[in-house]
């Protein structure tokens, strides 16, 4: 299967981010870094970023929607 975007390629390998709010974010290795962001784990499969998050307990939400003040 083709993919026309970094984020969408199933064979990809993403860091793991985290920004001052507490946002985390899957980011594919091949692109810079954002401003702002922080690596909280080294690039891996997708499927191993989703365990890893199951695993500290985080989720790909924003940290207001997490706390439930988002509105």
């Amino acid at each position: 299967m083709e993919y026309t975007h970094p984020f969408d390629n199933p064979q990809g390998q993403f860091y793991l981010l985290k920004n001052a709010l507490g946002q985390i974010s899957l980011w594919p290795e091949n692109c810079a870094l954002p401003a702002g962001w922080r690596i909280v784990a080294e690039p891996r499969a997708h499927s191993d970023c989703v365990a890893w998050l199951e695993q500290q307990g985080g989720a790909l939400h924003p940290a207001a929607f997490a706390r439930g003040t988002l509105s």
